[in-house]
């Protein structure tokens, strides 16, 4: 949703040029004065927080921009379409977060808290800016520093305590978590307007959740049910945090200073307060939940796109080599592929079986996408909206799930202090308001200060506690199988263990009008899932001239709330004491996500998710027969239930040297479901500048955070692909100017550090700009006249299904479009420099199948390189970069910027690129318990 910014599946709702004529500025200023002066919130008398038992010593530090306060009333909405004018603390940290881009080079630790927040804990009696107990309870104080405005919520009771986190979280982000629990419903359309990108949107995640109302609530007795004493704890817990959220809804309904948006999209009445802000359920919970598991915790799928890549790669070659050649460009276990683990212990998981059973690859030719959308009407019905709708679908089945995420964790042996160094945290995107939320909670069984996902934040997600910090990126290991089920009877009857079986269909109607917010002509449309007990139907083909339908089973499915006990024993101080304390909770979680520790003795890391145990020889690459010899191991379909790898068989350690984490591989043997894990990854860009630092030793929170800002500033192409490119050309005089000029400019970025940076801070212009222009332009002309006329179009174009060709920042993709900051996971720069160095006559451990590159002949190769070269250059800015919404046609830094995408109705400007965490700690711990 976007407010003015329309452009992709999270971020359209338009606040537009669609205001009133009579909304001009004298009228707004009219209207703002009567809406602020009856109705603004009373301030409670400022007291201290008192800071809990803290053995950070003012050095743990984060960060979340745009900023805390994430709601606005609907006279600050219209200050800020006028004027641009933010509510307090909307932007606040922006500008700090956007600086480091300039200010790394020089940073020492004296001024990394010009770039980030200090997380002590508590607030200084001198820098309360308010102190409230909400609803009048005793229990329960919510204080706000006036930095930044984040609550800090102290209770002396549990109840109390998470009364208030529920208080502070719709206070922060009541419309954003109205938001997401619509889209975790598909129902977004019907709640905030009809724009094709929230049709997008609710399609593309209720496609892979499609929950009963009562399915949802059966989630939230059965992860109860099965956690004991904990359990029960938990859903007290989210009662009282609903009570919280719901007592803030009343609130401000009363006292009318809700969120404006619920004006703009006609749920509210600004002149009566007609209309009903419908009170939070403990089903909500897990629709939220739904939603951001599927966005950042659940590894797999792919198979069907596996399986047409491999059979276009045989019929191209023939199945023996066509095999040979796809797992060559698939790189399961890549011997150059950088790991977070790097000790040589192995971990096998999903790995290549030597002889393949039950795999079911369908016929060529046979393979349709299962419709979602049925019945348009009105808006539905357009040429942009059917476009979005197969947008949607090939991101809900694809593998190649944007992971974002990065964390550098350094053990005490090789820092200045002695104590662990780590620089960790979530990439999220970039909206306003934020998905995540900062707080710190205090109360029985509760100590904990960091981020949480707006609505799910009875317990801190991310952060620190009173002696130990921990984070997590988003890891790719398969939790996600695709299974061919044999049709019988008729398209909606399958064989389920030898008995013809029905489908079960779940069905969402959706209809909207136009609003302020929205204007999208009215329409409507249904969304119709059939669901096996395989999960939900995603293809139909044949195999073999069989009819089947290819389903895809996750095991998180039907278990969207069970991680909350991982995450409560996180924020409990009488948990977590050490390394394997936190090992064992983060067990817990059955989300796949890569999870990182430090305290002031230890570091750690340990790979979260269930894995399920498949049935011996069983491809997790491909769809299997959906037969019981196939299943997964003790699988129950009522439940989705299975027997998963033990803790012991996941990726773990305790004080390695140093951990990186960039979206790579974890360890050997680990497989994981998206391509892309090769000699070149992101995860070098952190892995080589830790390294260094960890050789020189003396490691400190400055230094750890320059190597993190540098790799977030760097282009991966140009560090770890270009010198042989060059290389090749350079193989002989280089005598067309056009081409020889650009050589020299893409020397001269190289040999100054091969950044995406400004002149000087604020330019909007970058250093290197030419030589950055003709890699952008190259790039997909080098990878194409490289690698298609060896592969031919059909297989080509199918690996290029498996993993796009490139992911500059300019580029537009993952949930948030263009303009979003995360860069370069997925390309085909490992290949490109397997390729060109066994053309150079370089070792290669791992190497593709052929030689592409000038058919293996390296004058063929640099002919090949210098003529695309000379085209690239040839490209003029505008046809470089474009433009869009944002930006005009040939503004290369406006191309690349970062957008706050507008999830509601406040905006904000653009800052400079950088590929970096969204919310991000800088933590060392001096002591412990």
């Amino acid at each position: 949703m976007s407010w003015r910014t329309a452009r992709s599946p999270l971020d359209r709702l338009r606040t537009p040029r669609r205001f009133p004529g009579f909304l001009k500025t004298a009228s707004v200023c009219v209207l703002v004065a009567g809406l602020l002066s009856p109705f603004s919130q009373t301030a409670a008398a400022a007291t201290e927080a008192t800071a809990a038992n803290d053995h950070c010593t003012g050095q743990c530090s984060d960060i979340l921009p745009p900023g805390e306060n994430g709601n606005a009333t609907l006279a600050q909405i219209l200050l800020n379409q006028a004027f641009g004018t933010q509510p307090g603390h909307a932007e606040d940290q922006l500008g700090p977060y956007a600086n480091l881009a300039g200010g790394y080079p020089s940073l020492t630790t004296d001024k990394i808290n010009t770039f980030f927040n200090d997380a002590s804990f508590g607030v200084a009696a001198d820098q309360v800016a308010s102190a409230l107990k909400p609803a009048g309870r005793g229990d329960v104080t919510i204080v706000r520093d006036k930095k930044t405005g984040v609550p800090h919520i102290t209770g002396t009771t549990r109840y109390g305590t998470e009364f208030g986190a529920g208080y502070a979280a719709a206070q922060d982000r009541l419309w954003l978590m109205d938001v997401f629990r619509h889209v975790g419903r598909g129902q977004l359309t019907s709640f905030a307007g009809g724009a094709p990108s929230n049709q997008g949107l609710e399609q593309q995640f209720w496609r892979n959740a499609p929950y009963t109302e009562a399915e949802l609530q059966a989630q939230i007795d059965r992860a109860v049910a099965t956690a004991s004493a904990r359990g029960q704890q938990a859903l007290a817990d989210v009662g009282a945090y609903l009570d919280g959220v719901n007592a803030y809804i009343d609130a401000s309904d009363s006292g009318r200073y809700f969120p404006g948006e619920y004006v703009l999209t006609g749920h509210k009445d600004s002149i009566t307060n007609a209309g009903t802000i419908e009170h939070f359920k403990v089903t909500d919970m897990v629709a939220l939940a739904s939603v951001i598991g599927s966005l950042f915790g659940s590894g797999g799928g792919g198979e069907v796109n596996n399986a047409l890549s491999l059979l276009a790669a045989q019929q191209k070659y023939g199945v023996t080599e066509g095999t040979r050649v796809w797992e060559s460009f698939r790189e399961r276990n890549d011997p150059e592929a950088v790991l977070t683990l790097h000790d040589g212990e192995r971990f096998p998981y999903a790995t290549r079986p030597e002889d393949p059973q039950g795999e079911a690859l369908p016929d060529a030719g046979s393979v349709t996408e299962e419709p979602l959308v049925f019945d348009r009407t009105g808006s539905a019905a357009t040429a942009g909206a059917r476009t979005t709708s197969r947008t949607a679908a090939s991101s809900a089945v694809s593998s190649a799930r944007r992971g974002m995420s990065n964390a550098l964790v350094v053990s005490g042996a090789h820092t200045a202090s002695g104590h662990p160094v780590a620089v960790f945290g979530p990439q999220t995107g970039y909206f306003a308001p934020q998905l995540l939320m900062l707080q710190e909670i205090q109360g029985p069984g509760l100590s904990a200060r960091g981020a949480s996902f707006a609505g799910l934040s009875m317990y801190v997600e991310l952060g620190r506690g009173q002696d130990y910090a921990w984070s997590a990126t988003t890891s790719g290991q398969d939790i996600i199988d695709t299974y061919a089920v044999e049709l019988c009877q008729d398209d909606h009857h399958y064989l389920y263990r030898g008995t013809c079986t029905p489908m079960d269909q779940v069905e969402r109607k959706n209809a909207w009008k136009p609003t302020v917010a929205d204007g999208t002509a009215a329409g409507s449309y249904a969304m119709r899932v059939w669901r096996t007990k395989y999960g939900p139907v995603q293809y139909r083909a044949t195999v073999g001239g069989k009819k089947v339908a290819y389903t895809t089973l996750r095991s998180s499915y039907l278990h969207e709330a069970d991680s909350i006990i991982g995450f409560q024993m996180l924020n409990d101080p009488d948990y977590v004491k050490g390394p394997k304390d936190f090992q064992s909770a983060v067990q817990h979680i059955n989300y796949t996500f890569n999870w990182f520790y430090a305290d002031a003795a230890h570091t750690a890391y340990y790979n979260s998710g269930d894995n399920p145990v498949r049935a011996g020889g069983v491809d997790a690459d491909f769809p299997v027969w959906a037969r019981a010899a196939y299943e997964w191991r003790d699988w129950d379909p009522a439940y989705n239930t299975a027997s998963y790898t033990p803790p012991s068989a996941h990726p773990n350690s305790v004080d390695q040297d140093y951990y990186i984490s960039w979206n790579n591989k974890q360890a050997e043997d680990y497989a994981a479901a998206p391509w892309g894990e090769g000699s070149v990854h992101r995860g070098n860009l952190l892995d080589d500048r830790v390294k260094k630092l960890v050789a020189a030793g003396g490691v400190t929170r400055a230094s750890l955070t320059r190597a993190m800002a540098e790799a977030g500033l760097t282009d991966l192409r140009a560090e770890d692909v270009a010198a042989d490119l060059l290389k090749v050309i350079n193989s002989a005089p280089v005598t067309d100017p056009t081409a020889a000029a650009a050589v020299e400019k893409l020397q001269g970025w190289l040999a100054a550090g091969a950044r995406r940076t400004e002149t000087s801070a604020g330019s909007k212009t970058y250093a290197d700009a030419d030589a950055i222009r003709v890699l952008d332009a190259w790039w997909p002309l080098l990878v194409k006249a490289e690698f298609e006329p060896g592969l031919g179009t059909g297989l080509y174009t199918a690996i290029s299904r498996n993993l796009p060709i490139d992911e500059a920042p300019s580029a537009g993709h993952g949930p948030t479009g263009a303009h979003a900051g995360s860069s370069f996971q997925y390309g085909w720069w490992s290949y490109v420099d397997k390729d060109v160095r066994a053309v150079l006559g370089e070792p290669v451990r791992g190497p593709l199948a052929h030689k592409f590159c000038g058919g293996g002949n390296l004058a063929a190769c640099r002919d090949l390189l210098v003529s695309t070269l000379k085209e690239a250059a040839g490209k003029s800015a505008a046809q470089v970069y474009p433009g869009d919404d944002q930006c005009s046609a040939g503004d290369q830094w406006c191309a690349d910027a970062i957008v706050q995408r507008t999830l509601g109705g406040i905006k904000h400007g653009r800052i400079s690129w950088q590929n970096r965490p969204t919310y991000q700690q800088v933590v060392e711990f001096t002591s412990h318990r």
